[in-house]
């Protein structure tokens, strides 16, 4: 969380100095450009994140092929060492109810596959922030949302695609761990 933190108050520090130096807008218009676009970001990627909680949990089912991760897919998340830190990324599915920083019980079915369904949704919204971010483009006058809210929109994109990474990478390790379980419940039976 701390390097999330870190990451948008640097990057608002040199967005703002940046837009000052050059003289882009007043400077009180740069600052208050500046805290608004992110303040829309989170506000914007808060919104997703609501609206994806209430859909129903059937829609991002373990079986559901929009959520499947490719072997080639798994590959690149080893070429880009996302084991070696994935643990770093802000985690905040807490706050809706169900974290997904540790897995609490990899015994039970339901929990892995309730795990598997959060996993899915929290890659759904992140995608959607994707895009949604750039609409602070079309709050600001002259030329910041260029050289304001652009930036802000692709430390944005870029905060938003590396949990969705995280989230991809460990999907297949979950599958497997089902997987497992339900054989082990036939076999039990």
């Amino acid at each position: 969380m701390k390097l999330y933190l870190w990451t948008i108050g640097i990057a608002m520090l040199v967005i703002g100095t940046v837009n000052v130096a050059l003289a882009t807008a007043p400077w009180y218009y740069v600052v208050s450009a500046v805290l608004w676009s992110t303040a829309l970001q989170f506000a914007l990627d808060g919104c997703i994140a609501i609206l994806i909680k209430k859909m129903p949990d059937r829609w991002f089912g373990v079986d559901n092929p929009h959520y499947r991760v490719s072997e080639r897919e798994r590959a690149l998340y080893r070429k880009l060492k996302v084991r070696s830190w994935k643990d770093k990324v802000w985690e905040l599915g807490g706050i809706g109810g169900f974290s997904k920083k540790n897995l609490l019980a990899p015994d039970d079915p339901k929990y892995v596959e309730k795990f598997i369904i959060e996993c899915n949704k929290g890659v759904l919204t992140h995608r959607l922030s994707y895009p949604i971010g750039f609409l602070a483009m079309l709050t600001l006058r002259g030329v910041c949302p260029y050289t304001i809210a652009l930036p802000v929109a692709l430390v944005n994109l870029y905060l938003n695609i590396l949990p969705t990474l995280a989230l991809r990478y460990n999907t297949p390790m979950l599958h497997a761990v089902l997987k497992r379980l339900k054989r082990k419940e036939k076999t039990e039976v």
